[in-house]
């Protein structure tokens, strides 16, 4: 097996990855597009324009909505059915190792079961977004950003500031969430060998120290977690209302007209699910990273042939 999950991911969808790719591309292309329907709109209607201008923009908007949606679809049905065939081919690789020396042993036995049940899972559902996700929203944020850029730079500055801490909060978060995934496999590889002790008739005292050992471990993991999101949300809201405070003087001052803040504040807003998005991907590729690495050692050692 290759050494790095991307390298596996590459190895076992490669063509796929490419057209979860062209999607991917096709999704983030329209990402602006509503804004600048919206921003119209809302002026037209501060303008008295005609209804007809008016309904003309609502259409559209309606139809890109769709368009994007169906394309959400399509590639959201793509990228499970990738997930799932990948870990169908893992399980079936994995139950067809050759017998040897640790295979038969009772450590070997609960290292494979913790493999076929649990482990295969996270590596074989990642490769569906493994390329695609971080292209998707990647370029939606690229998207998004210039377009407010080009509608008012200063103002999108503003609202960008606040992401900034985002940058030193998050990863420090995410590298002791990684620390404790990986406490966490090998806790539970030791509590399936020891439960394969116990069905061969032998005693053991791991099963509930591992136990208490993985609960103290979740417990970590979601504690971390959840400080990040509440940093991600508090700044997400705080850009958002420097956005509306900044935006609504430029609008009294006569110098933007209210349409343009409405779009930078929807812009921002339109700005967290993608970057919570490719957080959570940066997320879970580090801990997959890990689990795939423990993944192909065991595999190297379960299938490792008996000494002469």
């Amino acid at each position: 097996m290759p050494r790095t999950m991307m390298g596996f991911a590459l190895m076992f969808t490669g063509p796929h990855q490419a057209g979860l790719a062209v999607l991917s591309i096709a999704v983030f292309a329209l990402s602006a597009v509503p804004l600048e329907l919206q921003r119209r709109l809302i002026n037209d209607l501060a303008n008295r324009s005609g209804i007809q201008d008016v309904l003309r923009l609502a259409l559209c908007y309606a139809g890109v909505a769709l368009a994007e949606q169906l394309l959400k679809l399509g590639l959201n049905l793509y990228r499970a059915w990738v997930a799932e065939t990948t870990v169908w081919r893992l399980r079936d690789r994995i139950g067809r190792i050759e017998p040897s020396k640790h295979t038969v042993s009772g450590e070997g036995v609960g290292v494979e079961i913790a493999m076929i049940v649990e482990e295969a899972e996270p590596i074989g559902g990642f490769t569906g977004i493994s390329l695609s996700e971080p292209l998707l929203q990647g370029g939606i944020l690229v998207s998004v950003i210039g377009y407010m850029f080009i509608l008012q730079p200063w103002l999108a500055l503003l609202g960008l500031v606040f992401f900034v801490p985002q940058t030193i909060v998050v990863p420090l978060l995410q590298a002791a969430i990684n620390r404790r995934a990986q406490a966490r496999i090998l806790v539970k590889r030791e509590v399936s060998s020891a439960l394969a002790d116990v069905s061969a008739g032998n005693s053991s005292t791991s099963v509930p120290d591992g136990a208490r050992r993985i609960f103290t471990l979740n417990m970590g993991i979601y504690w971390f977690k959840y400080v990040m999101n509440l940093v991600m949300n508090l700044m997400h809201h705080f850009s958002i209302a420097a956005a509306l405070g900044v935006g609504g003087w430029m609008v009294f001052d006569g110098r933007i007209e209210v349409g343009t803040v409405v779009a930078v504040a929807a812009g921002l807003g339109k700005l967290n699910d993608p970057w919570g998005d490719l957080v959570n991907w940066a997320r879970e590729f580090s801990v997959v990273s890990v689990k795939y690495r423990l993944f192909a050692d065991a595999v190297i050692w379960l299938g490792e042939p008996v000494a002469a």
